[in-house]
This record gives structure tokens, C-alpha cells and sequence, in this order.
């Protein structure tokens, strides 16, 4: 079944609000629209396809993916993985409760002896902090627009005592919904990529938690190639936009590697006339980071601070499977410089309308 198909120029009111400037996108959302739980089975999430070049918009279901796409084509994805970052604290020797979300770059948390981590009054510096349940002290060293550095006791492995003692840092609009202060235990499952493989994220890549083993042997069986990257989400990534499209706070700076045999491949899709459709923003964030004219995509790693706006031109990738996103991220206007603002405001219009569920656990788009 091919879905129905809705006119863009015909889409009516899209609900995201009106006398915006260009490249900044608010909207009213439902809460009911907000999902606290995934799609079981997670390929049988909604799908709306937005095709560009036709102005369509079309009603599937991720599962139907391999269809959607042709022989050829190369999927690239983000095999980050979501670790235990979050963790509660008391402050020494008041015992005031803080939350923590730690951010663990590089060798923070196992090799390096300092740490930053995301906390609202977690004191000044000097401040003692012991880790719960059963953690050693840790020392404020400097505190700006709530993020804090600490340092870590000598020989404390705090990566291997979040995995044993850490809580997921499920996004917290799911806990309002659900009522509840922490994640469940299957949200470890849940909250995860089936190809994620590497440590690093304080949020999930969530374009790919639609991606089920038989979804990916399916692409495979019908000639479409898939490929990995890694990026590290940052909690920055989702803080909001001023109105000149710029995000608030500090700069989005995440982790990124690019592997030889992704490169390779992104070459041979091109050269065989394949698109190249990026699995979620961080995807192609990566990919838009390390490709240059003339040149195409180059592996390597390094640090990316890029934020795509209405207006870019996209050299790397052709299509983008995304999920829909918060107003006011640097993640809504990425998707607004790939389909058009105009097509954005009308795709999300009709989410809304047609009953998407949205955020992470929610339902996607593919635009194409």
C-alpha cells in the first residue's frame, strides 16, 4: 500500500506558529502528541515520506524503508551508544540532593582525572559532592550556566561505576509524561540502537531506534548498503534557538569518527549513482562535517561544532530519516535547511494533524 498522499501546497494550517523569522520555528504541540514509549515492534512506527521533488507527502511505516529505497543507495548510521550518565549526589556536609548528567569525552571518567558534567545548584567551586549510591567525593572545580568540571579521586573508574550505579538520561519530558522521576529498566534496552557499539552518548541517535535486525537484513537483501559513524551526542545539541537561528549557550561541540570503509562507501554510492540518506541529524551532521567539494567524504575524528541553518547546501547526503523534533533546536532547523522551510512547517502541520507521535520515542520522517 502506497499511503495516501497529501498536496504541500494544499496542506492547510500547519500549526507551527505564524510571524516567525526565517530559520527559527516554534509550534504548539499536544502533550498527548508526545510519546512516552516506543513503537513495538520499532519498525511498525509511522513513516511520513516527504518527497521533494514530487512536493508530496505520503503516510508509511518504517518497516516499509527498503521499498522506499532503491538498489544502490547507501544508509548511513550512528553506532554511538548510550551510557549510564546520569547520577544523583549529596552535597558534603549539608547533604543537599543534586542531579548529575556527566559528559564523558574523550577519557573523561576513566583516564583523565577531571570530569564535566551538567548540574543546577551543584555549589561553587570547592564544593564536595559523594555520589550516590556508595560513591566516592567528588570536588567542584569551576561552575558556569550549569555545567560544572569536578575532580575525580585518584585510581576511581567512573565510567565502570555509572554502568553499575548510573541511570539512564532518558530526555525528561518522557518522565513528566510518564509521571516518574527515573528511567525504567527496560529503557536501557529501549533507549538504544540495535547496531549501537560505541560508548559515548548522553542521548540516543533516535532516527535508529526504528531499526530492528529484520529491517536492516531486509535493505541488505535489497541491494542497499548500510555504513556507520559515530557521534557523541551532547545534551548541547538539543539546547534552544535564538530567533537568528543561533543556539543558546555554549557551542555544540560532540565527538565524531568517520571510518576508511564509510568513506569508501559513500564514494562507491556516488559513483554508482546511490543516494546517500543519513539515519537521523547526527548522521549528517557527521558526514557534513568532513565533506569538501571536489573532494567528497574523508574518514577521520575529531570535534564538530557544526550547526546547519535554512540556506546551506548539503554536499554529502541526498535524503535524511529523522525523527520530529522539539521547537527552537538546532535539530528542527537542520531538517528545515534539508526540505525547505516551507515543506517543514507543512510536514510537521500534517504530523500534527494525522496523530505522529513525536519526540524520541516517537514516530519519523524521511525526506527524500
Amino acid at each position: 500500500m502506497k499511503g495516501s498522499k497529501i498536496e504541500l501546497s494544499g496542506a492547510g494550517p500547519t500549526g507551527i506558529a505564524e510571524g516567525t523569522e526565517p530559520g527559527f520555528f516554534d509550534y504548539v504541540l499536544p502533550d498527548e502528541r508526545i510519546a512516552d514509549r516506543p513503537a513495538s515492534p520499532r519498525d511498525a512506527a509511522r513513516l511520513l515520506v516527504v518527497s521533494r521533488a514530487a512536493g508530496t507527502l505520503s503516510h508509511r511505516r518504517v518497516r516499509d524503508l527498503p521499498g522506499l529505497l532503491d538498489p544502490g543507495d547507501l544508509v548511513v548510521l550512528n553506532d554511538t551508544k548510550v551510557v549510564r550518565a546520569r547520577a544523583a549526589a549529596r552535597k558534603v556536609p549539608t547533604g543537599g540532593r543534586v542531579e548529575l548528567l556527566f559528559l564523558l569525552r574523550g577519557g573523561a571518567g576513566r583516564g583523565d582525572r577531571t570530569c564535566e558534567a551538567l548540574a543546577r545548584g551543584a555549589g561553587r567551586p570547592g564544593t564536595r559532592l559523594r555520589l550516590e549510591p556508595d560513591g566516592p567525593e567528588v570536588e567542584v572545580l569551576s561552575a558556569a550556566a550549569g555545567t560544572i568540571s569536578v575532580r575525580l579521586p585518584d585510581r576511581f573508574d567512573l565510567r565502570a561505576w555509572l554502568e553499575k550505579s548510573g541511570d539512564i538520561p532518558l530526555p525528561p519530558y518522557i518522565l513528566r509524561r510518564r509521571g516518574e522521576k527515573t528511567a525504567r529498566a527496560d529503557d536501557f534496552q529501549a533507549y538504544q540502537t540495535v547496531y549501537a557499539r560505541t560508548d559515548g552518548s548522553a542521548a540516543a541517535p533516535t532516527a535508529g531506534l526504528h531499526f530492528t535486525p529484520g529491517l536492516l537484513n531486509e535493505l541488505k537483501r535489497r541491494g542497499i548498503e548500510t555504513a556507520s559513524v559515530t557521534l557523541h551526542v551532547g545534551p548541547a545539541t538539543f539546547r534552544p534557538v535564538s530567533k537568528a537561528g543561533c543556539p543558546e549557550g555554549e557551542p555544540n561541540t560532540e565527538w565524531y569518527s568517520v571510518p576508511p570503509e564509510t568513506a569508501f562507501a559513500w564514494e562507491r554510492a556516488r559513483e554508482r549513482g546511490g543516494r546517500v540518506v543519513a539515519v537521523g541529524t547526527t548522521a549528517a551532521r557527521v558526514l557534513e562535517t568532513v565533506f569538501r567539494d571536489g573532494a567528497g567524504v574523508s574518514a577521520g575524528e575529531g570535534w564538530t561544532s557544526l550547526v546547519i541553518r535554512p540556506g546551506r547546501r548539503f554536499g554529502a547526503i541526498d535524503g535524511l530519516l529523522t525523527n520530529f523534533h522539539l521547537p527552537r533546536t538546532s535539530l528542527l532547523l537542520l531538517v528545515s535547511a534539508f526540505a525547505g522551510e516551507e515543506t517543514t512547517r507543512a510536514a510537521y502541520g500534517a504530523a500534527i494533524r494525522e496523530g505522529y507521535r513525536f519526540y524520541s520515542y516517537g514516530d519519523a520522517m524521511l525526506i527524500i
